[in-house]
């Protein structure tokens, strides 16, 4: 008799996380948020000249979006939690998101039109733009400028770093400003210091302690 796939209760086995090792490199590259082949960049809506029914549907829309509820993606080095988007249906002309990096980690390289700014919440690293190197820790905002090639890191071989990034890609798009470039890939592999590090999805102190978590 075949093993049973489920365990001794009845319960089915857990999912198969997007950083598993049971799955290939390409795999793994293909679950990625930046590799979404149904991303929404710019939300549709159509309908009569009288738009009365879409600001109906804007007004209706929630004002408090629960942090608990939505979940980080990607890793093992970089992971986003992203808060709106235009998918959502709420906003059409920024993207807000929280970026956590684990010890030792970074980001991958890139580079578009729009601008985008930085908070950093906790922990110390840099930036790379276009060759040059700015230093950050937290309390400091980062400016990334348009059609600025840049990447991030996590300065801390011990402690991940934290930051919450506002753009306004989706108006870009919306008028056009099309052009990014990906230069160097979000990486799937750990680094020597971040093995076993699990990103923080739980805040168990909002007022983000002195000297970081």
């Amino acid at each position: 008799m075949a093993d049973d796939p489920n365990d001794a209760h009845g319960a089915p086995p857990p999912p198969i996380g997007h950083n598993s090792d049971a799955l290939t490199t390409e795999e793994k590259v293909a679950n990625l948020y930046h590799s979404k082949k149904d991303r929404v960049f710019v939300r549709g809506f159509e309908g009569e000249y009288d738009v009365k029914k879409e600001l109906t549907r804007l007004r209706s829309s929630p004002r408090v979006l629960k942090g608990s509820e939505i979940k980080f993606v990607d890793g093992p080095q970089a992971y986003s939690r992203h808060y709106v988007e235009p998918k959502d249906g709420i906003t059409q002309t920024f993207h807000m998101h929280l970026e956590e990096y684990a010890p030792g980690g970074y980001s991958q390289k890139h580079g578009h039109v729009n601008e985008a700014a930085f908070y950093i919440l906790d922990g110390e690293g840099y930036e790379i733009h276009d060759g040059v190197r700015y230093d950050w820790k937290a309390g400091d905002v980062a400016i990334v400028h348009n059609n600025c090639v840049h990447q991030h890191f996590n300065a801390s071989k011990t402690k991940p770093a934290r930051c919450l990034v506002i753009k306004t890609k989706p108006l870009y798009l919306f008028l056009n400003m099309l052009f990014q470039k990906q230069v160097k890939a979000r990486v799937t592999d750990e680094t020597p210091e971040s093995m076993g590090f699990d990103v923080r999805e739980e805040e168990l102190d909002f007022n983000h302690p002195e000297g970081g978590y």
